[in-house]
């Protein structure tokens, strides 16, 4: 017996058939519609072209295609494309660290054709006619001459036809959408020389002329963008860089407005984003997220574009210069805009962090808004309330009751429902009283103890709760406006919108959709308080896309607490007596009224018992 197994002496190991090998590597280049767009977007702009329409149906699903006026292809160079590690972009080791094309490793389209049905028609100037192509699953169904206009126009329909399993893991439409719109406009942000179409469903997403950064950028993000964006240039002799930031007064809740470009090749780094955006930290709030977009120029020999075959990772051969010439330009634009004066040696980098940190070692970061090695103030050593125990029980064994262990003391007449509110069997001849901690809580006495409410977790579960049940009437609650309001959404809000239109409707909003990423709010949900109706709606979307990391949830329960968490009661907020009253009884009308909709917890409940130990 040989040191495989094999008794007789045969040959176990076989060469893969092209077909399975480029299914094996499609799974590497191809792993949603927008890795489609990616590789057909990028091979138009190597082709030279000017003008490039993208045209989506379903998301990607049943089609993805580009049409560009670039060089188009000869009869052999049109089926060559098609073989595995074909290309036109490098021919020697050489040309492999040098690469100045998007496209170059010759793999994406044998990879795109073995796994959906391909048509393509391409001619180039100087043929009289051009030439059309059909490939399903790998295999060629048809080429021939036909009359087509000067280019390419690359087909990509029912894409992951023959392999059911990646395609039962693509998301929603709404999803998948957005990945592609991402896609699109890192493109169009790149290559401000070219004229870009983007078409979905039938209608008209984008259409970009030739332009300057600036104005594309507001074409792309909204016209706000325009007077509040702040533009950056500097340059060494290792690399030039400059982009433009907006206005963290701008910034969204949900990342998706930050960009970054090595020799116009998109490209994602960890620890570059970090720093990039905790220099916004004094003018932003925690999780929002400020629009950058930044251009490197550097020798492409100095980076590194080959690490994956998705091609958005690199490696630059001085990382640190790179980071640290980024926080200095960035920085000084930041202040030059704000009127900040530098204050000398307040930009040197950190030398003594380490910078595989994060981006080496693939290891978390600290989170926005925490400044690197800052450690906290150790508290007096006689006072511990994490570790204090009282009568066997930790502080937050006392200062934190769960839900469960809530409804378990209240069952056993322990926790007494709170004055004012509306449970049987109350005392009611106990006296009320309401107080306001910090304009955050709200604290309230019980007849064993104190009751401390978190005002907007509270009011954000009263209104879910009412939003959720408005999407099972058939008639909901609207209070119209007196003057509609029209708001301008990004591409990518707009296309979730025209998915969530029915059950947003259901909870209250009147609202038209309208050509050119336009919508008209007629009226809002009753009891919505009237005034900042686009911004509301604005939110609401962004809130819907962070909720998409809680699978448990369906769509109508991610509406409804999106819905809640804009619409709630702030934290800070001053409340009347009376309305502090109106809060906690309708809170405990709640179905679960001790948890917000994401389940933490709406209060807190100390027992007297256990407040007097602490004096002891």
């Amino acid at each position: 017996m040989n040191e495989t197994g094999n008794t007789t002496g045969q040959s176990i190991i076989k060469t893969m058939p092209p077909e399975l090998t480029n299914k094996i590597a499609a799974g590497e280049v191809i792993q949603r519609p927008a890795s489609v767009a990616k590789e057909l977007l990028d091979n138009a702009i190597d082709a030279g072209a000017d003008h490039i329409r993208l045209i989506i149906q379903q998301a990607g699903r049943t089609l993805v295609q580009v049409i560009d006026n670039g060089c188009g292809m000869s009869e052999k160079d049109a089926r060559l494309c098609f073989e595995r590690h074909a290309t036109s972009k490098i021919q020697t080791i050489e040309d492999l660290f040098r690469i100045k094309t998007m496209g170059f490793r010759g793999e994406a389209m044998a990879s795109i054709a073995s796994v959906s049905q391909v048509e393509m028609k391409t001619k180039r100037v100087e043929d009289a006619s051009g030439t059309l192509l059909e490939i399903w699953g790998g295999e060629e169904k048809r080429f021939e001459p036909v009359a087509v206009d000067d280019g390419t126009s690359i087909a990509i329909r029912n894409l992951f036809f023959n392999v059911p399993a990646r395609r039962q893991f693509l998301k929603t439409d709404a999803t998948e959408l957005r990945h592609i719109i991402r896609t699109f406009q890192n493109c169009a942000l790149s290559s401000t020389d070219v004229e870009f179409e983007m078409h979905a469903d039938g209608g008209q997403l984008y259409h970009l002329p030739k332009q300057q950064l600036e104005q594309r950028v507001a074409e792309i993000f909204g016209r706000q963008y325009r007077a509040s964006l702040i533009p950056f240039e500097e340059e060494t002799s290792y690399v030039k860089i400059h982009g433009l930031l907006a206005d963290p007064k701008l910034a969204r809740r949900s990342r998706g407005e930050q960009f970054l470009f090595v020799n116009g090749r998109p490209f994602q780094h960890r620890y570059l984003s970090y720093v990039i955006l905790n220099l916004f930290d004094a003018w932003t709030r925690q999780n929002e997220y400020p629009f950058y977009a930044i251009f490197f120029e550097i020798d492409p020999a100095q980076v590194d574009v080959n690490v994956h075959p998705a091609k958005m990772e690199v490696k630059f051969d001085d990382e640190r210069s790179i980071v640290q010439l980024a926080r200095s330009v960035v920085k000084k634009a930041i202040n030059q805009y704000f009127a900040v004066p530098n204050v000398e040696g307040s930009d040197v980098f950190q030398n003594d962090f380490d910078l595989s940190f994060g981006q080496m070692t693939g290891g978390a970061l600290p989170a926005k808004g925490k400044n690197i090695g800052d450690m906290p103030l150790p508290l007096p050593s006689r006072i511990n309330f994490r570790n204090e125990n009282v009568d066997g029980r930790t502080s937050a064994d006392w200062l934190y009751s769960t839900p469960e262990t809530a409804r378990q003391e209240k069952e056993a007449g322990k926790m007494p429902a709170v004055a004012g509110s509306k449970e049987k069997g109350q005392n009611r001849s106990l006296e009320k009283g309401f107080w306001q901690l910090h304009n955050r809580y709200i604290l309230t006495q019980t007849r064993t103890g104190l009751c401390v409410i978190d005002q907007h977790a509270a009011h954000k579960r009263i209104i879910y709760e009412k939003a959720l049940s408005a999407t099972e009437e058939s008639l909901p609650g609207t209070q119209q406006l007196l003057f509609a309001q029209a708001v301008e959404l990004s591409a990518t809000d707009f296309s979730l919108l025209k998915e969530l239109i029915t059950i947003i409707q259901r909870i209250g909003f009147s609202i038209q959709l309208l050509s050119g990423n336009t919508v008209i709010i007629n009226g809002v949900p009753a009891d919505t308080e009237i005034g900042d109706e686009k911004q509301v709606l604005k939110d609401m979307l962004q809130q819907y896309r962070e909720l998409g990391k809680t699978p448990a949830l369906d769509t109508r329960k991610r509406v409804a607490i999106s819905f809640a968490s804009r619409t709630a009661i702030p934290r800070g907020k001053r409340l009347a007596e009376a309305e502090m009253e109106l809060l906690i009884d309708q809170l405990f009308s709640c179905d679960e009224p001790y948890t917000d909709p994401l389940g933490k917890p709406t209060l807190i409940y100390m027992p007297l018992d256990d407040l007097m130990a602490r004096f002891r």
